[in-house]
């Protein structure tokens, strides 16, 4: 699981790699290093300090709410109701005070991944995937699909707005240590978008390519002058 980790006391930040060392940790010291982390990766969790200089934990916090829905927890030396609320009304998922124990942060990540599970029932105009069941409907009609193609479109879905690396595809959905190359990526990325055009939904407007790096589903579609992407 990759959990973005911000606070702008390197100490800090070391501290909690080190109580997350079962996790692949990104460290950000500064609430606009975040955001630029969280435009180009896709995150499972950001853990978020609120007391940092120029921008601070909450203004961050609704900044990364604009981009997506990651599972936010914020540390603060502050436990005053007040500041608790504006962080949980702020879109953070929950929020710990300063000093804590490694077994309640965990505890508290677990908690929060369990209620901010990803959705295994998707609707996206028009578009219905359900994982449970393992099928795709599109304008009320069930459409064919590979397993693979099946989980790639999951991802998309569930990181939208996201650019996600080819290597990150290929470790979510065939595992870390599969023996799969980017080319394998592209071409099930091709045959998905032509599964999908071909069951009439127009997946040119949504799914785009960031060449060089990998690729990005566009929630409100690709503008006009973005389809140079495509």
């Amino acid at each position: 699981m990759n959990v973005l980790l911000v606070d702008d006391e390197i100490r800090m930040l070391d501290l909690l790699e080190l109580f997350l060392e079962n996790f692949t940790c990104t460290k950000a010291a500064s609430g606009k290093e975040a955001l630029a982390l969280i435009e180009q990766h896709a995150f499972d969790l950001v853990i978020l300090d609120v007391m940092m200089p120029e921008m601070d934990g909450w203004t961050t916090c609704a900044k990364i709410r604009k981009i997506t829905n990651v599972p936010i927890i914020m540390l603060t030396a502050k436990n005053g109701q007040d500041d608790i609320v504006r962080g949980l009304t702020g879109g953070a998922d929950d929020y710990l005070t300063k000093p804590f124990s490694e077994k309640v942060l965990l505890a508290r990540i677990e908690a929060v991944l369990r209620r901010t599970k990803r959705q295994t029932e998707i609707h996206f105009h028009g578009l219905i995937w359900n994982k449970e069941r393992h099928t795709l409907h599109i304008n009320d009609r069930e459409t064919g699909i590979t397993p693979s193609e099946f989980e790639l479109l999951g991802v998309l879905l569930n990181h939208q707005d996201q650019v996600l690396a080819r290597d990150q595809l290929i470790e979510k959905i065939w595992g870390f240590d599969a023996d799969i190359d980017t080319r394998t990526v592209d071409s099930h990325m091709r045959n998905l978008r032509n599964r999908l055009k071909k069951a009439g939904f127009p997946v040119q407007n949504y799914l785009q390519t960031v060449y060089g790096v990998g690729y990005k589903w566009s929630s409100k579609g690709i503008r006009y002058h973005e389809k140079h992407f495509v």
